[in-house]
């Protein structure tokens, strides 16, 4: 007997137990309700999915969402010692931007590209004139 069909024999008899193939939408053990968090998958390629991570939000978490939907300045002592937190992440935590990133680098780059000549017809040098040293207007 092949595989494939001994496989297919598997499927049809459900010899695979509680383990079986499933698709991700759904859960092993049936149709019952998902717990929140288990439909939520954090992927490099897709890092902002349509669903929230949260469905279900205890009231701490309903109190805060009406706050922002308020003025921001209305915030209390807590909650601006937790933006001084994000504050110091971003200064000592997180990498400083790359050395590409800055405005010379970036203008050094447009240079090299428009001395390149890339994608006259279309690109950045078809809307340069190489002989005023100027943008087209």
């Amino acid at each position: 007997m092949s595989f494939r069909a001994a496989w297919s024999l598997t499927l049809r008899k459900g010899g695979l137990g509680m383990r079986g193939i499933h698709s991700p939408g759904s859960t092993a053990h049936g149709k019952e309700k998902m717990p929140p968090y288990t439909n939520y998958h954090a992927q490099r390629s897709y890092p902002m999915p349509e669903e929230p991570f949260c469905m279900e939000l205890n009231a701490e978490q309903q109190a805060l969402k009406e706050k922002e939907k308020g003025s921001w300045t209305q915030l209390s002592h807590a909650e601006k010692v937790a933006c001084l937190l994000i504050w110091w992440q971003r200064v000592y935590v997180f990498p400083k931007k790359p050395i590409t990133l800055t405005d010379e680098r970036k203008a050094q780059q447009l240079q090299r590209i428009l001395d390149m000549k890339g994608n006259p017809v279309q690109g950045l040098a078809s809307r340069w004139d190489y002989e005023k040293k100027e943008w087209k207007k």
